[in-house]
């Protein structure tokens, strides 16, 4: 095990820092804060502290840069090259041109978000579809957002603007409002604000509601009690991963507000915390790092740091931080300080946050007194006239006749019927009502059975010699009723006495019963059952039932 190479303190920051020196010192700081944090990522303080105390400084011979800083030189080379023009589709074809298309195995591209991108887009996805993946909100965005702060210096919401448009290939939701705040959050230090002006504007560009912004008013709410009260407010200890974007995001932002901007202090406060240790420490370095310039950066850190080995994108082999800042810092003089926003600009809640660490208490005030005015008195009230009695309310008219007649409500479901004559035969269902009968207030279908009548007593049978006697009725004005339908066959007879005499009665049918010497049934192989209903398994047809004689 390497020892923990002792580095003395960086050089006191000068009061007005070049515009280039921030530039150098927000990508310098981040590289340098991924290899300091890249030993102790996944790990809990426990675990760092049982292997090397406190980290101090770097762990291993050869301290290199991770996913983190060649993520930011791709970023950076991207947005050389397109500047405020960058779109969507910018992004996806350097996606495709510089990682995706490159046959360089299925692990290439580090992080879960990143080979989640890669995949989808070597499945033909593209933008913001190629971002729909199960690791969306992770740090990806965050860990390669600094080179935007730096290229819109002073300008938090151009940063977050540019930002967002790189983070629409691979990320979506929290994952872009971790990415926003970090390049607002380096846009305010390239302009030389304070740390509770760079909090305040990384705050700015986020949802109030979010999860990102949430997480980041906790951490430094608590960040002046320490690191361990930072990391009790922000990290998901049940989650098994440790690369959310609120999580680290919070961590970093924490770990600057508790060491109030200095470099040293910040980055190591972010290493020893765990979690996703490069990243944090990462972000936290290019916060710092332009708070402070290039010239706070200990020499001995500054000096490990060399091009990049292209471990995990190897189309960045060769590429150095500081070149990448070359590029992409903007003219001297400060133009776009006014962009920045200031103490005075923030709500007093705000203010009060970021500078005392507790959130402000509102007192309640009285009501301030309506003011008493000579305003004129108002004239009296005219009397009001006499109410004027109501007319008499006129009859109301008869109701118009309705177009079809009334329904009455009958017994009997059977539409009405004409009466027969002679020369028709009778019809074939239920006897008809009475021509002035009206349709009953039943849903009965018409043709379905009549219903016969409840109160009305059953008919006495008579005989047919009697029906035969008895006199028609006379024919009247209104329409006689239909004659009631001869049944096609004649009854079954109710009651013995109504047989002719001298005949019997026929025997009722008998269920035919086997022989007793008749061969036993066989089961067809193709059925389990036979005519009867006996279990396959059950015994043999025997018992009196089955031992009888027909007749």
């Amino acid at each position: 095990m390497a020892s923990i190479a002792p580095t003395p303190p960086g050089p006191a920051p000068a009061e007005a820092v070049p515009l280039r020196e921030r530039a150098r010192g927000a990508l310098l700081g981040l590289a340098v804060g991924d290899a300091l944090g890249a030993p102790a990522e996944n790990l809990k303080p426990s675990e760092i502290r049982a292997r090397w105390g406190r980290i101090t400084g770097y762990v291993s011979e050869r301290p290199c840069g991770t996913d983190d800083t060649e993520y930011a030189i791709f970023s950076g080379l991207l947005l050389a090259r397109h500047g405020s023009a960058l779109t969507p589709a910018h992004v996806e074809g350097a996606w495709h041109q510089w990682i995706a298309d490159r046959a360089e195995g299925p692990f290439r591209g580090a992080g879960f978000s990143e080979r989640g991108t890669l995949e989808n887009l070597r499945r033909g996805l593209a933008a913001p579809i190629s971002a729909q993946h199960r690791h969306a909100w992770s740090d990806g965005l965050a860990m390669r957002a600094a080179p935007f702060g730096v290229f819109a210096a002073g300008r938090p919401g151009e940063a977050a603007r540019l930002v967002a448009i790189d983070g629409a290939v691979s990320h979506e939701g929290e994952g872009i409002y971790g990415g926003q705040a970090v390049a607002a959050g380096v846009a305010a230090a390239m302009a030389g604000a304070s740390p509770a002006v760079v909090i305040a504007s990384a705050l700015a560009v986020v949802p109030d509601d979010s999860w990102t912004a949430r997480s980041l008013r906790r951490a430094v709410t608590v960040a002046h009690r320490g690191e361990r009260a930072v990391r009790s407010a922000v990290v998901i200890g049940g989650y098994p991963w440790t690369d959310l974007a609120p999580e680290a995001v919070a961590l970093a932002f924490g770990a600057y507000a508790a060491a109030d901007g200095d470099f040293r202090e910040a980055v190591l406060t972010a290493v020893n915390m765990g979690r996703d240790a490069d990243t944090t420490a990462a972000v936290a370095g290019a916060l710092a790092g332009a708070t402070r310039g290039a010239a706070a950066i200990p020499p001995q850190w500054a000096a490990a740091i060399g091009p990049a080995r292209g471990r995990c994108l190897p189309s960045m082999a060769g590429h150095h931080v500081l070149d990448i800042a070359e590029l992409l810092v903007p003219e001297e003089g400060g133009k776009w300080g006014s962009a920045v926003t200031t103490p005075e600009l923030l709500p007093e809640a705000v203010r009060h946050l970021l500078t005392t660490g507790r959130p402000a208490v509102p007192a309640t005030t009285a009501r301030p007194a309506v003011p008493t005015t000579t305003a004129r008195p108002p004239a009296p009230a005219a009397p009001l006239p006499a109410a004027a009695p109501l007319p008499a309310a006129e009859p109301a008219e008869p109701p118009l006749p309705l177009p079809l007649p009334l329904v009455q409500a009958t017994g009997n479901p059977a539409p009405p019927t004409p009466a027969a004559t002679p020369a028709e035969s009778p019809p074939h269902h239920a006897p008809a009502e009475a021509a002035d009968q009206r349709q009953p207030l039943t849903t009965t279908h018409p043709l379905a059975p009549p219903v016969p009548a409840v109160a009305q007593p059953p008919a006495p049978l008579v005989s047919a010699q009697a029906a035969e006697a008895r006199p028609a009725l006379p024919a009247t004005s209104s329409p006689a009723p239909a004659p009631a339908t001869e049944p096609a066959e004649p009854p079954t007879p109710l009651l013995a006495a109504a047989r002719p005499t001298g005949q019997p009665a026929p025997p009722a049918p008998r269920r035919p019963s086997r022989s007793p010497h008749a061969p036993p049934r066989r089961h067809c192989p193709s059925h389990r059952a036979t005519t009867t209903a006996h279990h396959p398994r059950a015994p043999g047809p025997t018992g009196p039932r089955h031992d009888r004689r027909a007749g």
